[in-house]
This record gives structure tokens, sequence and C-alpha cells, in this order.
């Protein structure tokens, strides 16, 4: 492969992993006509006993393929696997699963399996909805694999390359964090053991080397274990601009609620901006959810409260989404999708587009409308072209803060 079709090939990777993959032209080959595997992955490693060489794997993914029944997660080469066992994150209910080898797994609903490569098969319990939709599971393994988990002295050593976007590694209690070459979170957990998690904003594994060392903490206080696990948060957003003369941008905003009971989102509108077209669909299942908008008034007389409605005034404005309370055990993954107006933030500057906004959560992405091609962004993004030729920006931010974005194009000839 040439080095620059290389390199296009790592940028992508980094954007379908953190996303999942935009529409895609239709190719010969089987795996990219069906698109990528899996999508909005999040891996957890709780390290077991020193010198064990064991350690907890537990693995929240999504089945991102239209139509698939079943769901392949490899096993690792050189680990040896035990005490498996899958959920529906939707349900909380259990799935089938079983071991297969890579040649039993190639096939019609899996053509990219490594044949050298044995899998954990999963059978989901519905067929992923088309149009983004997906099929959440959690898969838990206990991994055997001293070359990655390896005591130093005293020392324990966890040395892993680590594919998956966003991770956390938990050390075991009684262990404080030596070193860590990759920039991350520390926090404590409930029970006092130490937490340290990143999200990976590059197109590369993640060479991940820790090294912990025997030591007395004391118990976790409120300050130490009060930190927002960043590469945790479920909340991503992407914008499609439309004509810069429209003001206007349509974007949708993926969210997990796991809260059971609750059956209602709460969208406050920024100040300056209009909201039109709102709708909803439940990604696991594909149903659509009511959705309305709510202004002054009306916001009160429909009995809403929610943390980030203050100080509602005749000019606040809300979309308001309901959907069945989320049952014990159970999660809801919602796609609510809008149309906005900001004549501040977007407009054309002379002959140029200016989009002026601020993003929140780790992951956002925005699309140029059509004949506009990109001239500046202020902060690093992701960058590629979608079929239809439009532009894509996807941003990763892993620190717990606002990303100032301020994009500028101009019109292709």
């Amino acid at each position: 492969m040439r080095p620059e079709a290389a390199a296009l090939s790592l940028i992508l990777a980094l954007a379908v992993a953190t996303f999942g993959a935009p529409a895609r032209a239709q190719t010969p080959d089987a795996a990219a006509r069906l698109g990528p595997q899996e999508a909005d992955g999040y891996t957890r490693y709780e390290l077991l006993a020193p010198g064990s060489g064991k350690f907890r794997i537990i693995y929240d993914i999504t089945a991102a393929r239209s139509g698939a029944t079943a769901f392949f997660n490899p096993i690792r080469k050189g680990s040896i696997a035990s005490d498996e066992s899958v959920t529906d994150l939707a349900t909380g209910a259990p799935l089938k699963f079983g071991v297969v080898s890579g040649v039993q797994a190639k096939g019609p609903e899996f053509p990219d399996a490594d044949p050298t490569q044995d899998y954990i098969r999963v059978e989901l319990s519905r067929p992923v909805p088309a149009d983004g939709g997906g099929g959440r599971i959690l898969i838990e393994k206990t991994y055997e694999d001293a070359r990655s988990y390896h005591m130093d002295g005293s020392d324990l050593i966890f040395d892993r390359p680590l594919g998956i976007k966003r991770n956390a590694v938990v050390l075991p209690a009684g262990y404080a964090l030596v070193s860590c070459n990759y920039p991350s979170q520390v926090a404590r957990e409930a029970d006092g053991r130490l937490r340290i998690s990143f999200l990976n904003n590059t197109p590369a594994e993640a060479p991940l080397i820790i090294r912990a060392r025997p030591a007395e903490l004391g118990p976790a206080t409120p300050l130490s274990a009060k930190v927002d696990e960043r590469a945790r948060q479920t909340r991503d957003i992407v914008y499609f601009l439309k004509p810069p003369e429209t003001h206007a941008f349509a974007l949708y905003h993926d969210y997990t609620e796991d809260r059971p009971g609750v059956g209602q989102y709460v969208n406050v509108v920024r100040t300056g901006s209009e909201v039109s077209d709102p709708s909803a669909r439940d990604l696991d299942t594909g149903a659509a959810i009511s959705a309305r908008i709510l202004k002054g008034a009306e916001i009160a007389a429909a009995g809403v409260s929610d943390p980030d409605l203050r100080d509602v005034g005749p000019q606040t404005e809300i979309v308001l989404f309901s959907f069945p309370p989320v049952r014990p055990g159970g999660s809801l993954r919602l796609r609510m999708s809008e149309t906005y107006a900001d004549p501040k933030g977007y407009r054309l500057e002379g002959d140029e587009l200016f989009f002026d906004r601020t993003f929140g959560r780790p992951a956002d992405a925005v699309v140029l409308p059509a004949g506009w091609r990109l001239t500046s962004s202020l902060s690093p993004a992701v960058i590629s072209e979608m079929p239809d030729g439009r532009t894509r920006l996807d941003f990763l931010n892993p620190r717990d803060d606002q990303l100032e974005v301020r994009i500028t194009a101009a019109r292709a000839p």
C-alpha cells in the first residue's frame, strides 16, 4: 500500500471507531459493502491479583451493520479467555454466544473474519435496525496474558496496545500509580481502587504502559472520586450545515439513557438559536419517539423539570423528547434530530462560510454543505470526503472542557 493510502486508512479508522462510518460508496469487497461491524466501543480492564497475569475485561460495544443478527468479538492471540458472558444492554437479558474459529466465522454475515483468529460469536436479540441503528451488547470475560500483565520486582506492569478508542484500566486494591505513558484521567473508584481512563484521539493503537506499586492510599474522598470519566460519556452530535445564507444546520444528537424510570429528555435551546423540525427514534429498535417544542409558559404547564432547566422565562425554549420509562437493568439509545438557525454563529463572511460553536462532548462532527471546500479549522479535526463529495470534520476531545470550533470554507469552482 502506498504511504498516502495507508495514512488515509488510519485517519478513517479513527472516525469509524468513534462515530461509526458515514454512508460509503459500494465496492466489490463484501466487508466494505456491509460497512464497519462495530461502533462506540468502550473497554474496562480490571487488573486481578498481581502475579496472576489475569485481568477482567468489560467491553461495551454496538453491533453496527444493518440487518446483522450476530456479532463477532475476537479473542486476542496469546490470551487465554475464560468466564465469558454477554448481555443485551437494551433489556439487560443474557444473550447466547459461543467460541468459533475464524474459518467458521468467515461467511456472508462476517466476510472480514481472520481465518487465523478465534471469535466469540454473539446471537443478537433482534436484527440491527437500518439508518444508524445498533445492537448494544456488553461482553465480559477474563484474560490470562502474562506478556501484557506481569511483575517487575514489586511493581506491576500493564503493557498492552489498545485499539478501541475509549478505555479504562483499574488497578488492584492497595496499588498506587507510578507512571502511565498515555495522557489519562486518574480517579478513585468507590472502593478506593485507582482508575486510569483515556480517550485515544489518534488513528493508531494506544501503546499503553502502566506501572503501579504497593501503597496505602487511605479511604477515597468525595473530591478524589468526583471525576467524570470522559471516555465513558455517551453523548455526541453530528452537524449538517445547510447553505450559509440560511444560517441553518440540521443535527442529530445520540444519547444513552440508563436511569430506571426516566422517560424524557430535555434539550434546552441555546440563546440566539431557533429550533424546528424535531424528531427522534430508538436506535435499538428503530421505533419513533415523541418530540415537541415548548416555550415559556408551556414548559411549566407541561410539568417539565430538569437539572439543566433553570430560571424559565417567556423566551426559554426546549425540545421535549418522551419515551417509555427505562426498565431496571435496561437502557435506551436515542437519536434526536433537530434543525437550528443561528445567524450569529453560522453565516457568510464576505465570500466565506463561517461556523463558530463550542462543543462540550467528547465526540462531535460537522459536515459542510455541498459545493463548499474547507479553508480553515481552529481546532484539530479528522477530515474526510463523504460519498456525495461533502467534507466531514470529526472532532474528538479527550479533555473535560469546551472545544472551540471555528470553521471557514469557500465555494468550490
